[in-house]
């Protein structure tokens, strides 16, 4: 089994520690030296820990913590191949919303991001701290920002009870989910291709690839009227939502353009939107098996809300 860190023991975790730790981040490459030759770094605090855990404790896990592992990967002197940092569309923070009344946003890799509170700030900073030990060291780095693949229902009261968990999440996957499969075949991806990249160095979003054009005409038509623009995206769409009782979101604020990672990384998501029509129409399960591996593993040791929630991991189909 690969080597596996985290700060809580488990079937999968080999080496249980911080990764803020300097010591023990370094006792594990030197133990491994010579077999570790590639990492990816997914430990991170999120958006939930932001009411349990201070800024301090922000900085050290995804600052310090993402600057230990990049400078224990640069000293291993028989060369890590590839640094696969996990990051997340979040770092975006103001700049993938605008109000009613004004065309939903397209997010590309030149969007500069405006991060709104202390999970963003670090991860941009995390990012920053990538980019530095790339050209410091010429360590292959990939810094992967992820759109949501979380199984939890949505921590937006609102948009969680407009309309049940399969069929927000379907829509979702037209402009701002990935299954989690999906972000593990990007990583595979990150390490193959990384010491290929220019400068040995890329960052890209992670998303299911949109249904929807870069075009003014459909950018306004999702302020106004987002089924419309499924329904004119993807052919039989409202007949399979009909037939299941779905709902469409009456407004879509952003759209996450991913195509920079497929044509850079060679990266293609197998769980679209289509697909995932496809399934339902079919009365299939629409997600991976991965997804229902994983299941909802929780935030806190003690529930605070929808995203804390542990539960067994089991997928139905539908």
């Amino acid at each position: 089994m690969a080597p596996n860190v985290d700060i809580k023991p488990s079937p999968l975790t080999t080496h249980v520690g911080s990764i803020a730790d300097q010591d023990f981040v370094s006792s594990i490459f030197t133990s491994l030296h010579p077999d570790l030759a590639y990492v990816i770094h997914t430990a991170t605090l999120h958006k939930p820990h932001i009411c349990s855990h201070t800024k301090a404790d922000f900085i050290s896990t995804n600052v310090t913590g993402t600057l230990n592992l990049l400078e224990a990967s640069a000293a291993t002197s028989g060369g890590i191949k590839s640094f696969v940092f996990v990051s997340t569309t979040s770092a975006f923070g103001g700049s993938l919303t605008t109000r009613p009344g004004l065309p939903a946003v397209w997010i590309d890799e030149g969007v500069v991001p405006k991060p709104k509170n202390i999970y963003g700030v670090t991860k941009i900073a995390a990012e920053e701290v990538c980019e530095l030990v790339n050209k410091e060291h010429g360590l292959p780095v990939v810094v992967l920002r992820t759109s949501r693949f979380f199984p939890e229902g949505d921590d937006d009261e609102e948009r969680r009870g407009s309309m049940g968990d399969d069929n927000l999440k379907v829509l979702e996957l037209g402009y701002r989910r990935v299954d989690i499969a999906d972000v593990v075949g990007a990583c595979v991806k990150g390490l193959e291709k990384g010491p290929a990249l220019r400068r040995k160095w890329g960052k890209y979003i992670i998303s299911a690839p949109t249904v929807f054009k870069r075009e003014k005409e459909v950018l306004e038509g999702l302020d106004r009227d987002a089924g419309g623009e499924y329904c004119k995206a993807v052919e039989g769409v409202r007949e399979v939502f009909g037939q299941k009782g779905w709902k469409f979101l009456q407004r879509v604020d952003r759209v996450y353009d991913s195509d920079l990672a497929r044509q850079e990384l060679g990266w293609e998501a197998v769980y679209t939107f289509q697909r995932a029509v496809q399934m339902v129409k079919e009365g299939k399960e629409w997600r991976s098996e991965l997804t229902g591996r994983v299941g909802k593993l929780g935030y806190h040791d003690v529930s605070t809300g929808v995203y804390t929630i542990r539960e067994e991991a089991t997928v139905n189909p539908i």
